[in-house]
């Protein structure tokens, strides 16, 4: 059976992916963007009747987070009208251990849908396609927390649920944790990085107030920095520091390690181009 599913953030780090997979496998996708064509954009609800007008069935991404003041209004909005346009099953991807992003969850959960839920904590590709990427071109890493555990988890093994999610019923009603199969400090990371592209570089710990301070000389949206704020004290507070089954019992097989994300990446020269080449 041929769904037609919207895919918002479709060109985004997991929904591009999703849309690929989707299209793949035979289903009809429209893209949810502002520059899609209906156009999509979370601050303009005027946009939304038409992107959805024939949808059954919505992949939910949030940008830049669904804790952000503000997002559990919007989501709470977008989900009625997905009832109301006759939308059959929501899956949004939400955030792991954020308790304002599952207020939005539960919107989701009593929109009078199918609904499943993929919460996941940080991305491996925020080193290649996010705001780690520089730092990792110009060799040196100064970031906050140094000590904590996370359990990185790969776009494209929450893609691959995400689909699941949308296709089959199996997954209605279910809250799926992702991560990746080991927990990693930001020096392992950047070690992970170091060995793969052959190269020196460097991760320096810092504190969350000169973390902040940097950002703000570098004139960083204050929307942004509000997000690393909450992202590196409420988040990595310790709530994150395991890992779940999940990818293995819902794919059948183990989630991608870091090392081999690195060694994948490494080899497209993204880290390997200068910073000024990349701006």
């Amino acid at each position: 059976m041929k769904n037609n599913i919207l895919v918002i953030g479709g060109t985004g780090k997991t929904g591009r992916k999703v849309a690929e997979r989707l299209t793949k496998a035979g289903q009809l996708v429209r893209i949810g963007s502002r520059t899609a064509n209906p156009a999509f954009d979370w601050h303009d609800p005027t946009t939304w009747p038409a992107a959805m007008e024939g949808i059954n069935k919505v992949y939910i991404t949030f940008q830049p987070d669904l804790a952000v003041p503000g997002a559990k209004e919007i989501i709470q909005n977008f989900a009625e009208l997905a009832a109301q346009k006759g939308v059959e099953k929501l899956v949004i991807l939400s955030g792991r251990g954020e308790a304002e992003a599952q207020a939005c969850e539960k919107i989701i959960m009593n929109a009078g849908t199918n609904w499943s839920v993929v919460r996941a904590d940080w991305f491996n590709q925020n080193f290649s396609e996010s705001f780690f990427l520089e730092p990792i071109q110009a060799g040196h890493m100064a970031l906050p927390r140094g000590e904590a555990k996370i359990p990185f988890v790969d776009t494209d093994d929450i893609a691959d649920v995400a689909v699941e999610a949308l296709l089959k019923d199996q997954y209605n009603g279910q809250v799926l944790e992702v991560t990746g199969p080991g927990l990693l400090t930001f020096s392992d990371v950047v070690s992970e990085i170091a060995n793969a592209t052959g190269r020196k570089i460097t991760f320096q710990d810092i504190s969350l107030e000169e973390y902040v301070t940097f950002m703000e000389k570098n004139h960083v949206p204050e929307a942004f920095i509000w997000l690393v704020n909450y992202l590196f004290t409420e988040v990595l507070d310790g709530r994150n520091f395991s890992t779940t089954d999940t990818i293995a019992r819902v794919l059948g097989r183990k989630p991608k390690a870091f090392s081999t994300y690195a060694h994948e990446t490494a080899a497209s020269g993204i880290w390997s181009v200068p910073v000024s080449a990349a701006m």
